[in-house]
């Protein structure tokens, strides 16, 4: 089974945070010529990480989270997410792999054909879905889906997870993602970023990519493009996941230099949400059409609204000289 990073970087955590490698790294980078205005602008593709087309982060999260409901017995993963998440599908699929049962609870966004393919995918499953319709009702239900989906007696209660996995466990998942990518700028592979640019649907991704740059020495800055109003997902609340997944990071063994991750290391952008999560914008549609041409499969959710940002502000001199690189999480399946 190949080793994480992390691992390597601190050996004391090997036997304190199992690992599962259900994806193929390193995830490739590239020049996005063409596309680029005033700084070059590089993509790191996530897309192809997992198996069957899955996109990196959400199966990265899983790598981290799936030991962790293993060693601790649980037998059902329970998490959230809106009608069409590919975090909820993502679960289902490799949880079921490794023998857990997983149920969703579901709260409403804007259906289109996405979304109505996406329920038949998540039927299919074999997940347990709750259709529970707004944020406050799946508030009002959790104790009753802890009991409903504990063993009798509850000698076996579910692994909760937070929407998207972003809890500080799953959020190393990120962390690797920016270990591996310092190893590709080391080689020789791309030049060190000035900015890291991502969507912020749930915050674990650019919560990690901070918390892993600068624990690699990159001086990279992540800029977190927010494209999710159901949650709290500004700079304060970033950087307190990212600290929370430093904490576990040394109660279970890593020998980190201190990091005093701040502000200036994850600024947030919410100009590019639009009406809502999952609401389509002109932008993001015609920033997916730029990166089509440029052989960049987008979406319209996350990765086209975060991309339209960075287009927008690289135009308005917000990167300087760069280089920008482009965290491209979404996969095509």
């Amino acid at each position: 089974m190949r080793r994480p990073l992390l691992h390597e970087r601190c050996p004391g955590l090997a036997g304190s945070l199992p690992y599962f490698a259900l994806g193929r790294g390193p995830s490739p980078v590239r020049e996005l010529a063409g596309l680029g205005g005033r700084a070059p602008l590089w993509v790191k593709d996530e897309s192809g990480y997992g198996d069957g087309g899955w996109g990196g982060n959400k199966v990265r999260k899983l790598e981290w989270l799936l030991p962790e409901a293993r060693r601790r017995g649980a037998r059902t993963l329970l998490t959230v997410g809106g009608l069409g998440t590919n975090w909820g599908l993502a679960a289902a699929r490799y949880g079921r792999e490794q023998g857990l049962r997983v149920a969703l609870a579901l709260i409403d966004h804007p259906v289109d054909a996405h979304t109505r393919a996406q329920l038949d995918r998540l039927r299919a499953s074999g997940a347990t879905l709750h259709f529970l319709h707004t944020k406050p009702r799946l508030v009002a239900a959790l104790p009753w889906l802890l009991a409903r989906h504990s063993s009798p007696h509850g000698r076996f209660l579910p692994y909760v997870l937070p929407a998207g996995g972003s809890s500080p466990l799953g959020t190393l998942g990120a962390v690797e993602t920016a270990l591996e990518l310092a190893g590709q700028v080391a080689a020789g592979q791309l030049p060190e970023p000035a900015w890291l640019v991502t969507a912020v649907g749930s915050g674990g991704t650019s919560a990690g990519l901070a918390l892993g740059l600068r624990i690699a020495g990159l001086r990279t800055r992540v800029l977190g493009i927010v494209v999710n109003d159901t949650l709290r997902l500004d700079t304060p609340a970033l950087l307190r996941l990212a600290r929370r997944s430093e904490t576990l990071l040394r109660r279970r063994g890593a020998d980190l230099p201190p990091l005093a991750l701040g502000p200036r290391d994850l600024p947030t952008e919410r100009s590019w949400l639009g009406p809502g999560y999952a609401h389509p914008t002109p932008e993001a549609d015609t920033a997916l059409a730029r990166a089509a041409e440029a052989g960049l499969p987008l979406e319209r959710t996350y990765t086209a609204k975060a991309l339209a940002a960075l287009l927008a502000l690289d135009a308005a001199g917000r990167f300087g000289d760069g280089p920008v690189l482009f965290l491209n999480t979404h996969g095509p399946r």
